[in-house]
């Protein structure tokens, strides 16, 4: 048998049992892919949990291989690695990572799919999609050379926007977070983590990830004139309030938003999506990233795991909620139960 997990409500998720599928021996590109290993995405994954999915956008929502609609019942997530057993002979063996929902087996084709470098374990291949999130920022609004960068917020999203920023020639990169226990981490990770009130100001560009009303007004006030300011946060059905009385008209700030669901408009006329998350696998190759792997559990507890990612059912936003950056969701025993 084979394993899917279902919100089925608002903060109720749970497995459903299903026949084990079969790639078809005749399509020439169907593959099986069994799960080693499947992440959550904390921000976009907290949404669906909850229920908070506009109706408005929900088609444009859909991850590429969900089953179900929102808001429920629905079967979510698109980080996931596992290994080719069936399909195309030359592709037996491999291993690979994809925009999977949280499944012990998936039936997909050549085109779904993304080889995995053989220097990245399957973990740290988890990040490609934060990591083909934060090259979409850096190409939406590209830092030049000397500028002056902020990043607001260092959950999963963030962090990775900084480590790849930081190969830049940049005069000044800042990790703005309010966290301690993070900016240490980011401190060990060679980069210059600030709590907001010590951002530096006068910044060329500012890259908010925060998802925290407060964090986008703290990132327009330390934006330079007629600086900008990338809005990578998404708040789902809720309206944040945004300071526009003060600093933005007086200081011709922008507002730009970045959405990896298309490539970013400066380069969709020349990067396809494949080539994109080609490029994030490959700028995996940096030990660093292994640090935004905090914390591994079995499958069975995915449910758990996520409502206490969402915040848990008092919503306080404490524990696993403010400590994971990449929780890893460990399929080796689903296979054999």
């Amino acid at each position: 048998m084979a394993w899917q997990y279902w919100t089925e409500a608002a903060r109720q998720g749970g497995w459903r049992e299903v026949p084990t599928p079969h790639a078809n021996p005749d399509s020439g590109s169907e593959l099986r892919i069994t799960t080693t290993a499947s992440a959550v995405s904390k921000g976009t994954e907290s949404l669906v949990h909850t229920g908070r999915i506009p109706a408005r956008v929900e088609d444009l929502m859909r991850a590429p291989n969900q089953l179900g609609d929102f808001p429920f019942p629905v079967s979510y997530g698109y980080l996931g690695v596992g290994v080719v057993d069936e399909g195309p002979r030359e592709w037996i063996g491999a291993r690979v990572f994809g925009l999977l929902p949280h499944h012990s087996h998936h039936i997909v084709t050549t085109e779904d799919v993304h080889l995995i470098p053989d220097d990245i374990d399957d973990h740290r291949a988890l990040l490609a999609g934060a990591v083909e999130t934060g090259l979409n920022i850096l190409w939406q609004q590209p830092p030049r050379f000397a500028d002056r960068v902020a990043v607001i917020g260092a959950g999963m999203i963030g962090t990775s926007t900084a480590l790849l920023a930081s190969r830049m020639p940049l005069d000044r990169l800042e990790i703005v977070e309010t966290d301690p226990d993070r900016r240490t981490l980011l401190t060990d990770l060679g980069l210059t983590a600030v709590a907001p009130d010590d951002a530096s100001s006068d910044c060329d560009l500012v890259i908010h990830t925060s998802g925290n009303q407060a964090g986008l007004a703290r990132g327009l006030e330390i934006t330079g004139d007629d600086g900008t300011v990338i809005e990578a946060s998404w708040y789902g059905s809720d309206s944040p309030s945004v300071p526009l009385g003060a600093d933005f008209h007086a200081r011709r700030l922008s507002i730009i938003a970045s959405q990896v669901g298309e490539v970013a408009a400066g380069h969709r006329a020349r990067r396809t999506r494949a080539q994109r998350m080609r490029a994030a696998l490959t700028a995996l190759n940096d030990d660093r990233f292994d640090a935004l792997i905090t914390g591994v559990s079995d499958w069975t507890e995915l449910p758990t795991i996520i409502d206490e990612l969402s915040g848990g059912s008092d919503g306080d936003g404490s524990g696993l909620a403010r400590t994971a950056l990449c929780h890893v969701i460990d399929f080796t025993g689903a296979h054999t139960r």
